[in-house]
């Protein structure tokens, strides 16, 4: 928008509001361009009167701006709104299991390892096998009586004659019968969802005992 000079020599400007008058970001709105345009017709050279078309742009550029400013403050109360309903959506999944995609930990050599698995069968007698990334069985975990749930266990990295693992990545998985008889499969990764907690604007997932960014699960079943 374009503002022609004022000529009369009486006029006096008000300062440009600065940070200590409650504008920090020194933007004009559309109230603030509408008084400069006032000004503008206020002290305009009687010789040479702004033209209309110039008053019909200006007067359009204000219009455009308040419309814009109107399609954000939508934009934001929409933003507000989805966030509001995706978190009501994952408030759904509690109760259900939650994947993360991966069954692996990371062992330093050295360092017990400690990791949970869940149960979905109570357990009558099994095995917890940690194999190394070609499939060999490095390490096993005897697996007591236990009733379903999410249960802690601790690697000391010694494989069934004593000798000491490697740093790296191994795979956790059970073997296990119920107390049916049955044989039952579980691994490391898949547990249910417990509870759900929101924190400035991220949903955060309560898996064992962790709680984990919704992002990070790859599946709920």
């Amino acid at each position: 928008m374009s503002i022609t000079s004022i000529t009369d020599p009486s006029a006096t400007i008000a300062p440009v509001t600065n940070v200590a008058d409650g504008n920090p970001n020194g933007i004009l709105g559309k109230d603030d361009f509408l008084k400069l345009l006032l000004v503008q017709l206020q002290y305009q050279d009687p010789t040479a009167p702004t033209d209309s078309e110039t008053i019909l742009n200006q007067t359009s550029q204000l219009a455009a701006l308040e419309s814009t400013q109107n399609t954000t403050r939508a934009l934001e109360k929409l933003s507000v709104a989805l966030v509001g309903s995706q978190q009501f959506s994952a408030i759904a999944a509690i109760g259900k299991t939650a994947d993360l995609g991966s069954d692996s930990i990371s062992y330093t050599e050295g360092i017990n390892s400690t990791f949970e698995v869940y149960f979905p069968n109570a357990v009558e007698q099994g095995i917890i096998d940690i194999t190394d990334k070609d499939g060999n069985t490095v390490g096993t975990l005897d697996l007591a009586k236990n009733p379903a749930g999410v249960y802690q266990f601790t690697w000391d990295g010694l494989d069934a004659a004593g000798n000491a693992a490697s740093s790296g990545i191994y795979s956790v998985n059970a073997n296990y019968t119920d107390q049916a008889g049955a044989a039952q499969q579980t691994r490391l990764g898949a547990y249910p969802i417990e509870s759900m907690r929101f924190e400035n604007g991220n949903t955060l997932v309560k898996v064992g005992s962790n709680y984990v960014p919704l992002e990070d699960i790859v599946e709920i079943y």
